[in-house]
Parts: C-alpha cells; sequence; structure tokens
C-alpha cells in the first residue's frame, strides 16, 4: 500500500515532536526567560533558566533535524509523510499548551 516502511512514518513523526519541542524552549531562552524543562524542580513544572532553556531546545531542535536528514519526506508517500512531521509538531504543541497553561494557572 504505501512505498516506505511504516517506522520511516513513525520516525518522520518522531522528528517532529522534537521540532515542535525545541521551539518554545529555544525561544524562551533566548528572551531571558525562564520555563519549564525536565530538568527543573519538579521536573515540567518548575522553572529552568533561560540558558538551560536554549540548551535544551537546541538539543531538541538539532535532533529533529538528524531524524529528517536521515529520514526526509521523498518519494511517492511524500504528502503523506510531510503529514507525519506535521501532526508530530501539532501533538506535542497541543501537549504542551495543555500543560504549561495548567502549570501557569496553578501558580496565578
Amino acid at each position: 500500500m504505501f512505498s516506505v516502511p511504516w517506522y520511516i512514518f513513525l520516525l518522520q513523526f518522531a522528528a517532529g515532536l522534537f521540532l515542535g519541542n525545541g521551539v518554545p524552549h529555544f525561544v524562551q531562552g533566548m528572551s531571558g526567560n525562564a520555563f519549564p524543562t525536565p530538568f527543573a524542580s519538579p521536573p515540567g513544572v518548575g522553572d529552568s533558566s533561560p540558558v538551560v532553556n536554549v540548551v535544551w531546545g537546541f538539543l531538541n531542535l538539532a535532533l529533529g533535524f538528524a531524524l529528517l536528514f536521515n529520514f526526509a519526506p521523498k518519494g511517492a508517500d511524500v504528502v503523506l509523510e510531510w503529514l507525519f512531521v506535521g501532526l508530530g509538531a501539532l501533538v506535542i504543541g497541543l501537549f504542551c499548551a495543555h500543560h504549561f497553561g495548567q502549570v501557569r494557572s496553578r501558580r496565578r
């Protein structure tokens, strides 16, 4: 049915997850803002320094781009493959919006 193995779609989805997660951390860090990371206390709730966020965001972006470099959408299923990349970014975006919305509403 598809011309690429199923695991390529999974890796492209993961690339979207990493790229989508890297953006807010990198931007918040570059803006000088503290923002939650897995390294904060408690993890994912407490704030990490801007420097930690820049590094964490950069590592996520680098991993996402590395996955795309090695498993870039190409061939007959290119549209479907890019949809998986976009779906990964959308899923992490919705998760982060929900999670950080709850975290910030508890701080008020």
